[in-house]
């Protein structure tokens, strides 16, 4: 019931869970003196005692709860503070962690089951520590008080009571085992669900356009219908688990109550220790029963601190402390594997220095792969990628990245202004250089007839073109000023005149820095210095151009195609417009 690993998570937590078990524990012997003051006083008056007599009881009652009221505010405020901690270290951690491992995602977690963990988990585990916590370390205290203060007033009562104590764990016990099985499907029906609305939602337009919507309905359906029935079998086992806890709860007081009558029915026991021990009873088992309540939402947190317990373990890629320098980038005899079954790339070697050095080759060759592996968000399983001549374990993400820029077919702009955008590439960009920076994208005109550099760019630049989008990546990019450029399929599924601006920009990179290109369309590469060929994870040929074009091989082969068929649409496009 005591999850070692998840009490290790949030480290510090420990005195706030000490804290509040001890207000509770304080507050529970306040109880037990306050209600032996009461019978106390109830026995007095039973016997026509003096006025004077009641005002022991009566003061050390009253002083009780005047101490017993600031407690409970007390534990109370300590279970927030501890809740807001834990939700606070958690994210933190959660967020540095997913900065740690850049670009790389986690294998067994999608975006959307990652943000559901790391926002709802956390809040799930909130619980599990400001609730379930304190309440597991008092519940197991607060039976033996309870038992010392009962055994000197009726040993018989106080060893039933005691002995019925148990059962209520062991229920919790019994239940645990399938309990944890339940949640974790819960959590895994949950992700899933998220996944797949996450999924309609980024498709919608697709879906409709090829009349799939429906049938995505359906779908959604189907995997709502799957989470409400995980949610069912969840609190119908609460509801089992809840009964049982009753049953023996009420079962043992009612035992107890019992053997404390027939106790002032034989003669051995007062009808005011018979009252305290009727008053007792049921505090031997509120706060086991309590417990037991807490433990269904301590195995929903758990469930998701396991989660994000997994997250925090992932594997980090090893940077090291030491300054980047520039200079050439290399990848010497580099194989990489994603499963360490099938190599997507084997012994490749590739020199990136000063000028533009393209990666060509058919679709699923390892282009990516070598970007990947460029950016660091990849590590070789043989071989070594080097920077200046040192690897990515001399020196550090930051220093490295502060060279590196990447602009790709899905590089990411952010839902704020032109300005604020720009702002994330160098901070104290004036007014000046991000214009300069658009003007050589073509966007200056643009952006100055549309609200100018405080105009919102929606989410995922939903309210410019594909090629605008492009353009802007590119210049934010520029305002940079790297001394690396890696443009991966950035000429991608937008309009020629964008893709002309975006090449003409490479080129007058290349005359200061080292520019990386990797494109599907080969005439984007013709004026590299350097191309190299993939096939099947392997560099079959490299050269520039007219080298590749004279050996005659498989880039001359796929050129040709892809020029045959280019003239083919122009011809089509031509006769159309006719």
């Amino acid at each position: 019931m005591l999850d070692k690993d998840l009490f290790k998570l949030a480290k510090g937590s420990g005195r706030y869970v000490a804290a509040t078990v001890a207000m509770s524990v304080l507050a529970m012997i306040l109880n037990v003196g306050i209600t032996a003051c009461i019978c106390a006083i109830l026995a007095l008056a039973a016997r026509g005692a003096d006025g004077g007599e009641y005002a022991l009881p009566a003061v050390l009652a009253v002083a009780g709860v005047l101490i017993r009221v600031p407690l409970g505010i007390g534990a109370n405020r300590i279970k927030a503070s501890l809740g807001s901690k834990v939700k606070k270290e958690l994210r933190a951690k959660t967020y540095d962690k997913i900065v740690t491992l850049g670009v790389r995602t986690t294998e067994e977690m999608s975006m959307a089951g990652l943000t559901q963990v790391s926002m709802e988990g956390i809040e799930q585990l909130d619980l599990y520590y400001s609730s379930y916590l304190p309440q597991f370390f008092f519940s197991v205290i607060a039976p033996v008080i309870l038992f010392i203060a009962c055994v000197f007033v009726d040993w018989r009562t106080a060893l039933v009571l005691i002995a019925c104590v148990p059962l209520i764990p062991l229920s919790i016990v019994a239940v645990s085992k399938y309990a944890k099985r339940i949640f974790a499907k819960y959590w895994g029906k949950y992700t899933s669900m998220g996944d797949g609305f996450l999924d309609s939602v980024q498709g919608l337009r697709e879906l409709k356009i090829f009349g799939a919507d429906a049938r995505y309905h359906e779908r959604m359906d189907e995997k709502a219908e799957e989470f409400r029935k995980i949610t069912m079998k969840v609190l119908v086992m609460q509801l089992a688990s809840t009964t049982i806890m009753d049953l023996v709860a009420f079962g043992g007081a009612g035992a107890g109550i019992a053997l404390a009558v027939t106790g002032v029915v034989k003669g051995y026991l007062s009808p005011f220790h018979a009252l305290f021990l009727v008053l007792v009873a049921a505090e031997f088992f509120l706060p086991l029963r309590a417990l037991g309540s807490a433990f269904h939402v301590a195995m929903n947190g758990a469930s998701a601190g396991r989660k994000i317990k997994a997250l925090l373990e992932a594997e980090e890629p090893v940077w090291g402390e030491g300054e980047a320098e520039d200079g050439e980038i290399k990848l010497e005899n580099v194989t990489f594997s994603y499963d360490g079954k099938r190599d997507v790339l084997r012994g490749v070697n590739m020199t990136f220095g000063k000028g533009i050095t393209a990666i060509a080759g058919e679709s699923g060759s390892g282009k990516s792969t070598v970007v990947g592996l460029i950016t660091g968000a990849l590590r070789p399983t043989a071989g070594k990628v080097t920077a200046a001549g040192m690897t990515f374990d001399e020196f550090s993400r930051e220093s490295y990245y502060s060279r590196l820029a990447v602009v790709s077919y899905n590089t990411y702009i952010f839902n704020a202004s032109v300005r604020e955008n720009f702002a994330l590439a160098k901070k104290d960009a004036t007014d000046e250089e991000i214009y300069a920076a658009l003007g050589k994208v073509n966007l200056a005109s643009f952006v100055r007839e549309n609200g100018g550099l405080d105009k919102a760019i929606s989410e995922d630049a939903g309210n410019i073109s594909g090629g605008q989008k492009q353009r802007l990546a590119l210049a934010v990019n520029l305002v940079a000023d790297k001394s690396v450029y890696v443009f991966d399929e950035a000429t991608s599924n937008i309009d020629a005149e964008s893709e002309a601006v975006i090449m003409k920009n490479v080129r007058a990179l290349s005359e200061r820095a080292c520019v990386i290109v990797i494109s599907h369309r080969l005439e984007n590469v013709v004026g590299a210095d350097n191309i190299y060929y993939l096939r099947d994870g392997a560099v079959t040929e490299s050269g520039s151009h007219e080298d590749l074009c004279r050996l005659g091989g498989e880039y001359r082969t796929l050129y040709d195609t892809q020029k045959d068929l280019e003239k083919g649409y122009m011809r089509y496009a031509k006769g159309g417009a006719l």
